[in-house]
C-alpha cells in the first residue's frame, strides 16, 4: 500500500508540472501575439498620422517630417524586437530591414497632378 501511495503522490506531481508548463507555454504564446499586434497597431498609427499631417499642413512640413521621424521610429522599434515590421500600405509584414525612409515621398508627386 506504500508503494501505491508514493506512486500516487509522483502521479499528481507530474500532472500539476505537466499543466503548470503547458499553462507558461500558453502565456508566453499569447505575450508574443499581443506583442506582434501592438508593433502592427502602432505602425499603422505612425503611417495615419504622417498622412494626416500631409493633408493638414503638406508633405514638406514641420508637422509631415516629424510623422516620417515617428513611423521611421515605430519601424525600428518593430524590426528590433520582432525581427519585422508592418507595411500598410501594402497590408504584409517585412522579415527584411527593406523600409525606404523616403516611400511616402510618393504621395507628394501623386498630389502635385
Amino acid at each position: 500500500m506504500q508503494t501505491r501511495g508514493k506512486n500516487s503522490l509522483w502521479g499528481r506531481r507530474l500532472f500539476a508540472i505537466t499543466v503548470l508548463s503547458a499553462a507558461l507555454l500558453f502565456a508566453r504564446a499569447s505575450a508574443l501575439r499581443a506583442d506582434e499586434g501592438s508593433c502592427r497597431h502602432r505602425l499603422i498609427k505612425a503611417d495615419h498620422q504622417l498622412h494626416q499631417a500631409a493633408r493638414n499642413h503638406g508633405w514638406e512640413s514641420k508637422q509631415a517630417e516629424h510623422a516620417r521621424h515617428e513611423l521611421r521610429e515605430a519601424r525600428e522599434y518593430c524590426y528590433t524586437h520582432e525581427h519585422k515590421w508592418w507595411d500598410e500600405d501594402n497590408h504584409r509584414w517585412h522579415s527584411d530591414r527593406d523600409w525606404d525612409d523616403h516611400d511616402h515621398d510618393h504621395d507628394h508627386d501623386r498630389d502635385r497632378h
